[in-house]
């Protein structure tokens, strides 16, 4: 997974993406997700690093089947709130 933090006036920003599809573009039924370099691209991550990160996210962005699978399995993500775009799944994250 590859997984980037940014610091933003309303808390920690937190991407996570696959790393095979970082680049890619997805587009069903007039939702598109494009996994951009400039948003997606950061460092290569453990499964600990992701789960430290999204721990002390703000907000998160997920995209890709295996993340998005681990951040259901790991309680971050209810499945019912998950988007399966064009061979892949999307979701969002806001802590409360």
């Amino acid at each position: 997974m590859i997984l980037t933090e940014r610091e933003t006036n309303e808390g920690l920003l937190v991407t996570v993406c696959d790393a095979d599809i970082l680049g890619e573009t997805f587009e069903e039924d007039g939702v598109t997700i494009d996994v951009t370099e400039e948003f997606y691209g950061g460092d290569a991550a453990t499964t600990d690093a992701v789960t430290d990160a999204l721990t002390r996210a703000s907000v998160a962005n997920l995209v890709g089947t295996h993340t998005v699978e681990f951040a259901i399995e790991e309680g971050f993500v209810d499945e019912n709130v998950v988007l399966d775009v064009d061979g892949t799944r999307h979701a969002q994250l806001l802590a409360v």
